[in-house]
């Protein structure tokens, strides 16, 4: 899966959609904070494919906003 969810962030990333790239973050540390306080079942495995699609996600947030910050120019 993660490389269905490493095209998608490069897409987002690539037009530029910050604000998807938010709430597509906001909905993968939502769904794993409801099933980590669950004990009917094991959700480790689907737990850890949230953690490594939150880190892809925040890798892309990152990318997107280092492209967006102004240059300091340094005079020499």
């Amino acid at each position: 899966m993660s490389n269905a969810i490493e095209s998608v962030v490069m897409a987002y990333v690539q037009t530029g959609q910050l604000d998807v790239l938010l709430d597509l973050k906001a909905h993968r540390e939502r769904l794993a904070a409801s099933v980590r306080d669950r004990a009917d079942f094991d959700f480790g495995v689907l737990l850890g494919q949230l953690d490594d699609d939150i880190g892809i996600i925040e890798a892309g947030i990152r990318r997107l906003r280092a492209a967006n910050e102004p240059r300091l120019e340094i005079d020499r």
